[in-house]
């Protein structure tokens, strides 16, 4: 098997010591693995600043989007409304979430490369006082746009609307002071910042937020209130988990740790970020977004030409050792290019020696 390094927004590259963890099989009921659960939890807290007395973290099986759509499912009643803010594919499959549960909400979209306009919310909450919830992406894998939180988090405050954040693809990787935002919900995933493998999602619940949800959920196994308190309990997930994941979550959960924790990781992801788009820059690579709006995490670029293959571009790369994404717009043709994971400057660098060859190539 050919071992390729992921420049993708995860799954992504991850650290030989994550995927030892997953060669031993381990009891679902066996207390060293419930064990492993709550350590899981507690750490989670402390990565989002938060409390064991204000909030906790529930773990749920599946992808990201399973997770999500928990909390659309558990969190939001039939008395209820969502304001759902999307500039990206991943706002627009909240939306999707939306409709197939059957939820009343109002959708403020914006173009994918611009931010949410602070009046214009502003004034959906004035003309639409029965909205209770407010729910938006924190990074945009769409584009990699960081949306802003903070201007978010002032609304909802202002409002007293219960705030819901994806924030999937930047917990771990960018520092968010989940208790001081007044963050009701955070959701992120285990393939993500914290770099660990695909299997589960999980949610930085506020307590007193999660205790009037009982009842809510129209589903039995993305019951998040349910799923809480059985885990709450001794760690017991309600059904089957994903144990060889969870073991290399923990461990990854451990090497962010090692690594200085977040303020380091985002350190060393933005200065991938720096040096990738710099680098493509001289050699025709248009970045999609701005730099001021730039995320460290995932890069969109623009075709450089007309007839630019992406497919044969992608597997020239491949063939070096690299994976990257194609793009997820629909109006122009762009690919992406994921800064994290276990990737450093010198992998970095050595992608855009090989982009640069391929240019070279391309133009003879």
């Amino acid at each position: 098997m050919n071992h390729y390094k992921l420049l993708t927004p995860g799954p992504l590259t991850t650290t030989s010591s994550v995927k030892e963890e997953m060669l031993m099989d381990r009891c679902t009921w066996d207390n060293d693995y419930k064990i492993i659960t709550q350590k899981i939890r507690s750490q989670l807290l402390d990565l989002a600043g938060a409390s064991k007395e204000e909030y906790t973290a529930v773990l749920m099986q599946g992808s990201g989007t399973f997770a999500v759509e928990a909390v659309m499912n558990s969190t939001i009643s039939n008395r209820d409304k969502a304001l759902i803010i999307t500039n990206g594919a991943y706002g627009d499959r909240i939306v999707k979430i939306a409709q197939s549960i059957g939820l009343a909400f109002y959708q403020y979209a914006v173009a994918y490369d611009q931010y949410p306009n602070e009046e214009e919310i502003r004034n959906i909450l004035i003309e639409e006082p029965d909205i209770t919830h407010i729910v938006m992406v924190h990074c945009e894998t769409t584009t990699g746009i960081l949306n802003p939180i903070e201007m978010i988090s002032n609304l909802s405050k202002e409002f007293g609307r219960t705030l819901i954040i994806d924030a999937m693809s930047s917990f771990g990787g960018i520092e968010i002071d989940v208790p001081g935002l007044g963050i009701d919900y955070l959701i992120s995933s285990a393939n993500k910042c914290i770099q660990g493998v695909p299997g589960f999602g999980f949610v930085i619940a506020k307590i007193e937020k999660l205790l009037a949800c009982e009842g809510i959920s129209r589903s039995l196994s993305l019951d998040l209130f349910d799923q809480w308190k059985e885990m709450d309990k001794d760690g017991k997930w309600r059904f089957t988990s994903p144990t060889h994941v969870v073991a290399a979550f923990s461990k990854a959960l451990d090497e962010l740790e090692e690594e200085g924790g977040i303020p380091a990781r985002f350190s060393r992801y933005q200065k991938n970020n720096h040096i990738l788009r710099e680098r493509l820059k001289k050699v025709g690579f248009e970045a999609y977004l701005p730099e001021e709006k730039q995320s460290p995490i995932i890069t969109t670029f623009r075709y450089p030409s007309d007839d630019f293959h992406f497919e044969h571009f992608y597997t020239f790369v491949k063939e070096k050792g690299y994976v990257l994404y194609p793009g997820k717009l629909t109006n122009e043709r762009t690919f992406r290019i994921g800064n994290i994971g276990e990737i450093y400057e010198e992998d970095i660098e050595e992608l855009c020696d090989i982009i640069e060859t391929y240019i070279g190539v391309v133009k003879k």
